[in-house]
């Protein structure tokens, strides 16, 4: 019986109801992307709103993460994943739950309580080392020299800044042919994580003030992946039945091994099964420049370039017969796949035919440059990269064909501040308001800005951004007003904000504590969102901002700033569109 069946049946004979799984878009929750774990659709129900289907529930949940998008690749990282999750709402709590884990793990997957450990809270100044956890492990079998306290970084969970929260405990299992260490080493990578309980008791302010919830929660989570390829005796989860077939497909695409190519391989089929899932929700999300669609066309345009390093014929149907294959595997479960099955399969087919496009205009691009220039400087090698798809070592190899040296450090220095901009935005569509951070994201971002600032000269103190919208095409900014601005209004703020550009204003950055940034008089839009220390932008002396970035240097290099229509957007919220020429 496969895992999911097997973990269902269990939780459902223990009083437990099934609920479906929810859709990859969360409904009504804009501060994130994807659903990434399975409680973030029961938020409400933990917080004590009852629950249709009764106190326990269990399920299986389609996850997205794109935090992780760099490390896929490895044996273990997939940006979609399916979670199993079982939940007490001020039901059972921590010995109950421990017991069913323990029982399932043991009794039912068959796994010697010898390859097993835990980890336990070990308490703060806010709440008790977990000692009804320890005994209650203890009482299963599970020797104390198995147990470990670890601190609020490891045993602790909180979704977010701020929200329902509590201690928890991991369990662990032994993967490797070594005996197995009568002392467990939390640190030794051969002891890898399995399932997590979180007792979620408390709620956690965003100024880190901790209060007791009206009901005590029990919140569980195990990493369907992870979990067979452990079973399955792989150290590979690539190895797994869950991938094996898909594999195998591949293989016979490209008629080569696994062994030597696996890392194209991998991301290929990851990226592949990720985009089959987020076109099939039915949020009904497209390739685009923006939130979820922006991670849908990355997905995808990455999953091409493996396949090309891969030697696959691009004109081929090679994305749409993996396409089929993630279908037919998952379709008992998610229904939606097969229903969706024809807009999936043309989303993919639309969106290569689009890059192959893309890719043919990044070699003119790349032609352009030569002609201009005695070697390819880190911010070319990195335009190419983030405008074009072009990977590093393609223009690498394009270089060499013309005896032209690659800034390679530079290119990396810049790639590694686009990870961490990419991992900063992946926390939450509104941190810094951009959806990507091409060349031309970062403009428009430090744009609005001025815009911004112009806005409060000229129309009064009393307007502030509302929201934003940026593409490597425009910008989008919508601001607090009570009327349509005039033609006078209109000219003034497009002059001012031009002017500032000519000045050649200095942008700076400097980190504080939030509390100093808002008494500095810093703007901040969705104050909540941002952590206790934070980042304040400077231009000159014309706007400070707090904003998760990223800026130009100087404005100068923004160009022209023209505005291209002035609407509303809502009521008391006006929107003006604008682009850089």
């Amino acid at each position: 019986m496969n895992l999911k069946d097997l973990y269902i049946d269990f939780f459902v004979k223990k009083g437990h109801k099934q609920i479906p799984s929810a859709p990859i878009v969360p409904e009504n929750d804009p501060s994130v992307l994807f659903n990434t774990a399975g409680m973030q659709p029961l938020i409400t129900y933990l917080m004590g709103k009852p629950h249709p289907y009764g106190k326990r529930l269990c399920d299986y949940q389609k996850c997205v993460r794109t935090n992780d998008l760099d490390a896929i690749g490895d044996t273990t990282h997939h940006t979609f994943f399916e979670m199993l999750g079982n939940w007490s709402l001020g039901d059972y709590f921590k010995e109950e739950s421990i017991a069913y884990s323990f029982e399932f793990l043991t009794e039912v997957l068959k796994i010697p309580v010898e390859k097993l450990a835990v980890t336990v809270f070990a308490g703060d100044e806010h709440i008790p080392r977990d000692e009804v956890s320890k005994e209650a492990w203890k009482k299963h079998g599970i020797k104390e020299e198995r147990i470990a306290y670890l601190g609020r970084e490891d045993n602790f969970w909180i979704a977010g800044d701020s929200g329902p929260c509590g201690s928890d405990t991991e369990i662990f299992y032994f993967r490797s042919d070594d005996e197995v260490p009568e002392v467990f080493d939390p640190k030794d990578d051969r002891w890898v994580e399995i399932w997590n309980n979180v007792f979620m008791e408390f709620y956690q302010e965003v100024d880190g003030t901790i209060k007791p919830l009206a009901q005590k929660n029990v919140d569980t989570g195990m990493g369907v992946e992870r979990t067979v390829a452990i079973l399955e005796g792989v150290n590979d989860n690539y190895l797994s039945s869950i991938w094996k077939d898909v594999i195998e497909l591949l293989e016979k695409i490209t008629g080569l091994p696994y062994q030597g190519n696996e890392k194209s391989m991998r991301i290929l089929a990851d990226h592949l099964r990720t985009a089959v899932f987020i076109a099939a929700d039915p949020a009904g999300i497209k390739p685009s420049n923006t939130d979820q669609g922006y991670i849908l066309r990355r997905l995808i345009r990455r999953a091409i370039r493996h396949a090309k390093a891969l030697n696959i014929d691009i004109q081929s149907d090679f994305e749409k017969q993996i396409a089929l294959k993630i279908i037919e595997k998952y379709k008992k479960y998610y229904k939606e796949l097969e229903e969706n099955q024809e807009t999936v399969l043309s989303v993919l087919k639309e969106e290569k035919q689009k890059f192959n496009r893309t890719l043919e205009k990044g070699l003119r691009e790349f032609e352009k440059h030569v002609a201009k220039q005695k070697e390819i400087d880190a911010l070319t090698a990195f335009h190419l990269y983030d405008t074009y798809g072009f990977p590093i070592e393609l223009t690498e190899e394009l270089a060499m064909e013309r005896k032209m040296n690659v800034d390679l450090d530079g290119f990396h220095e810049l790639f590694k501040k686009h990870q961490e901009l990419s991992r900063t935005a992946s926390k939450g569509k509104f941190k810094g308001g951009l959806s990507g951070n091409g060349e031309m994201e970062i403009k428009y971002h430090t744009a609005t800005h001025l815009l911004n600032a112009a806005l409060k000269q000229v129309v009064g103190p009393d307007v502030h951004q509302k929201g934003s919208n940026i593409t490597e095409e425009r910008m989008r900014f919508d601001f607090s007003c009570d009327h349509k601005l005039t033609d006078e209004e209109k000219k003034k703020t497009e002059d001012l904000v031009n002017q500032w550009i000519t000045e050649g204003l200095d942008v700076t950055c400097e980190t504080m504590p939030k509390k100093d940034a808002i008494a500095s008089g810093a703007e901040c839009m969705f104050i909540e969102k941002y952590p206790e220390e934070v980042t304040v932008y400077t231009i000159g002396n014309v706007s400070k901002e707090l904003c998760g970035g990223p800026h130009v240097q100087n404005t100068k290099e923004l160009g022209h700033f023209k505005k291209k229509k002035e609407e509303a957007s809502s009521a008391g919220v006006r929107r003006i569109k604008a682009i850089l020429e």
